[in-house]
């Protein structure tokens, strides 16, 4: 029943900073936690970063931590992906996900997910 929409996608030179958002249908996220995932063509789903529902606390993955932070409006309608000093091997489709982890491992599973964004492209050139 929940809709989710990612935005903020796009063609960007390697070095560059980019936001991505996620957005859901009814207008509050505050009832998940929040999942960011990444796939490239031929290669396997990814987990990205992602915040607890209750404690609010944000992870990202090793292979992008230093540039990649997890975050969420005060109003709780909206997460982000702040995305810096982006390199081409970060090029992939990326999706927003919500459900009910209550840890940080559950959190990382994308299998543990209820629903899911359509997802938005973004490519880094060098």
């Amino acid at each position: 029943q929940v809709q989710l929409v990612e935005s903020g996608g796009g063609l960007v030179q390697a070095g560059a900073s980019l936001r991505l958002s996620c957005a859901a249908s009814d207008g509050s996220l505050s009832s998940y936690s929040m999942g960011w995932f990444r796939q490239a063509p031929g290669k396997e789903r990814e987990f990205v970063g992602g915040i607890l529902k209750s404690v609010g606390n944000t992870y990202t993955a090793d292979s992008v931590k230093g540039r990649f932070t997890i975050s969420r409006d005060n109003a709780k309608t909206t997460v982000y992906l702040q995305m810096n000093n982006v390199k081409p091997e970060d090029t992939a489709v990326y999706y927003c996900a919500a459900g009910p982890a209550l840890s940080r491992t559950t959190l990382a599973q994308g299998g543990r997910y209820d629903y899911w964004g359509q997802g938005t492209q973004v490519t880094v050139s060098s």
